[in-house]
């Protein structure tokens, strides 16, 4: 990539921000006998909307602005959350993408945020990048602090928050881990807050150039939360699929541009036409048999920057939305 800020060093104010204000916010911080910084954003303290917002940005990596606002379009759920970076490539794929598998015992997590842009691995006597996709990217963050986002339930257990400063060659002092419940308020609002990060997901597997893709903003109801994992994790995921609106602004032909826009709505998708939930249990709880080309937002604009053209598709389905959201 042509510019490289550095997203752990673009985050460390929203980190700060979110601890200084913990009690506003109602958000718990707890350091660890390692000295690791643990926030709970809804576990065992109720979190909110504004929490969720501000992790948004955090993961993000601090390329990106959050928002909440009321929007008339979808029917019934009048509350969205809007999002724009100018930099989408790095702020969604190298900080917000939840990317970074971590497991230990029967602990389970994706780890997003900046912290992902740090972490290195040793592979045939040479370091590299946890993830593959930094290759592509051409990018490598550093930083002497860092944070990373989970969705989680539960707070990591001590070797996985080891194994992450390790990672990211940090002192576990400097090591920031948000632990975000996919059923809480603010767990909800910062998954619903990929919509646009879900569109520059599928362009990249789509095989659209990235450094074409020059910026982008979003926008998708906030879900009503639900106790049940499954169920709150399908509003998430609903929320973009039936009502996420995304523009983007690129470089290169008409003919892209239209390509791209015709290919990204998530109604491309063979799986489209229920709620995720149902589609989860269809596939017997197994997310690696659901088509991957699902996870998209549901209308797409696409403006061709050079010649000015802009290139529709998809729509919003409010019928839908509502089932999922028990209207």
């Amino acid at each position: 990539m042509e510019y490289q800020a550095s997203v752990n060093k673009l985050t460390q104010p929203l980190v700060r921000h979110l601890i200084a204000n913990a009690d506003k916010l109602r958000v718990a911080v707890e350091t660890l006998d390692n000295g690791c910084t643990i926030i709970d954003a809804g576990i065992k303290v109720p979190g909110g909307l504004e929490a969720g917002r501000i992790i948004a940005e955090i993961c993000l990596g601090g390329m990106g602005t959050v928002t909440l606002s009321h929007s008339p379009y979808t029917a019934n759920w009048p509350l969205t959350v809007n999002v724009h970076t100018g930099n989408p490539v790095l702020g969604c794929l190298g900080s917000q993408y939840a990317g970074w598998s971590l497991s230990h015992e029967k602990y389970y997590a994706l780890g997003s945020g900046p912290a992902r842009a740090l972490a290195t691995k040793m592979k045939e006597g040479r370091e590299e990048s946890v993830e593959e996709l930094y290759k592509e990217l051409g990018y490598r963050d550093s930083f002497d602090s860092t944070a990373l986002v989970i969705e989680n339930d539960a707070i990591p257990p001590l070797e996985i928050v080891e194994r992450v400063a390790g990672a990211c060659k940090v002192e576990p002092s400097k090591l920031t881990i948000i632990v975000t419940p996919t059923s809480s308020l603010a767990g909800g609002l910062q998954v619903v807050a990929r919509v646009l990060e879900v569109a520059m997901h599928k362009a990249h597997a789509l095989h659209f150039p990235l450094e074409n893709i020059i910026d982008g903003s979003g926008s998708a109801p906030v879900c009503p939360p639900h106790p049940n994992f499954v169920k709150a994790m399908g509003r998430t995921n609903d929320a973009i699929l039936f009502a996420g609106q995304v523009h983007l602004f690129v470089k290169g032909s008409d003919e892209a541009a239209e390509k791209l826009a015709k290919e990204l709505p998530s109604s491309t998708s063979k799986d489209y036409g229920k709620p995720f939930a149902d589609i989860f249990k269809q596939y017997e709880y197994d997310f690696f048999k659901i088509d991957p080309m699902l996870f998209s937002p549901a209308s797409v604009i696409v403006t061709a920057v050079e010649s000015g053209k802009s290139f529709r598709a998809g729509k919003l389905d409010n019928a839908l939305l509502d089932q999922s959201f028990g209207a």
